[in-house]
């Protein structure tokens, strides 16, 4: 069986490796699930674990199978899953539980184990592969209305655990419900950002350094949301022609966009930061000001990574709502298929170099192939 693998910690290694087709009787309890793969998305976690900055292999092995943005059909299930059933559309979660009480409860994405375990990323190997077998516990069902898009569904269920933990926070409040809100960053999480705030009502501003038009900018002007660029306007500028923002989601991947960001965050306003930024950058923050304006202001700002299956069912739910309001949006942001595990030196390279692709996606194989 074939499969797609880096050296972890190695800058650019790739390779294909030859790997025994899984089978159910390794998941026990009859709970095992067999999955064909049909599409793997590629993202800034990929480009990382390729640029060799971070990752490690599963025990056993000196090498890493990457991919953790995976669509794929179900092949067969153990004797005990009645969840899904052969032909079946499934998306995998990827943190599997750890030790912390957090995992116990289903909620692994929330450990405070220092060592944990994600498919394609950190000790389990990945979905960029023809097969993989897994417990039903960690698939989610895709609707056949859905399956088109459903490669997008693992990158939305970050968008999804962000703003229902904004929601869940300022429960406190009693009766926040934000109005205004911005996001900064235009790529994948941008836009997916900018899509969820808009399902549930929200005058939502999108930021980005690149001036109008680009496809980004037309892709968040044709669901309703404004698109400002930092080149034309700061973001103080824009809030107070559109803000104050009520709530703000961070995915520019610039740590210096999150204190701009903070200063422009309304009363009782909430701040997601999604960015994984692992360089050295350090800037000059007004750090009396913005410790002043959160206190007076009962301001809040959290780090979010990572989703459990939760998360992905309320991301299902919004990709129905977004078909009926916008079809066919979602599908525009895959601009860049890859055909075949054979031309895994085209993933990558089109990964690193093409700055305006929005999702590269593998397509491994045909639905109904199995």
């Amino acid at each position: 069986m074939k499969a797609i693998a880096i050296t972890p910690r190695q800058e650019h290694t790739a390779f294909m490796v030859d790997l025994p087709k899984p089978t159910l009787d390794e998941i026990p309890n009859g709970r095992g699930v067999l999955v064909k793969v049909l599409m793997v998305g590629q993202d800034g976690t990929d480009k990382e674990l390729y640029g060799g900055e971070y990752g490690a292999p599963p025990p056993g092995y000196d090498f890493l199978v990457t991919g953790h943005e995976s669509f794929g059909q179900v092949v067969d299930v153990g004797a005990n899953v009645t969840q899904v059933a052969a032909g079946d559309f499934v998306v995998p979660t990827v943190r599997r539980p750890g030790n912390s009480i957090y995992d116990v409860i289903g909620t692994n994405d929330m450990t405070t184990d220092s060592t944990y375990y994600e498919r394609g990323i950190n000790l389990r190997h990945g979905f960029l592969t023809e097969y993989y077998v897994e417990d039903v516990e960690f698939l989610v069902k895709i609707p056949n209305g859905l399956k088109h898009i459903g490669v997008l569904l693992e990158p939305m269920s970050i968008i999804e655990k962000g703003i229902v933990q904004a929601y869940e926070i300022q429960r406190r409040l009693k009766v926040w419900q934000p109005h205004k809100a911005a996001v900064v960053g235009a790529g994948t999480i941008g836009l997916l950002a900018a899509l969820g705030m808009r399902l549930r009502g929200v005058d939502v501003t999108a930021f980005a350094r690149s001036q109008k038009p680009t496809f980004n900018s037309d892709l968040l002007e044709d669901i309703g949301v404004r698109y400002v660029s930092t080149r034309e306007m700061s973001m103080a500028d824009a809030a107070a022609q559109f803000g104050p923002f009520d709530l703000i989601f961070e995915a520019s991947g610039s740590s210096p966009q999150v204190f701009e960001a903070a200063n422009v965050l309304a009363k009782n306003g909430v701040l997601v930061l999604s960015s994984i930024t692992g360089g050295s950058k350090t800037i000059e923050v007004q750090s009396d000001k913005l410790n002043l304006d959160f206190v007076l202001g009962n301001k809040v700002m959290f780090g979010t990574v990572n989703a459990h299956r939760g998360y992905f069912e309320t991301g299902v739910a919004d990709f129905a709502q977004a078909e009926a309001a916008w079809p066919g949006w979602l599908s525009r942001l895959l601009t860049h298929p890859i055909q075949g595990l054979d031309n895994y030196a085209e993933m990558f390279r089109t990964l690193l170099e093409t700055k305006e692709a929005i999702k590269v996606h593998v397509i491994v194989s045909e639905e109904n192939a199995i």
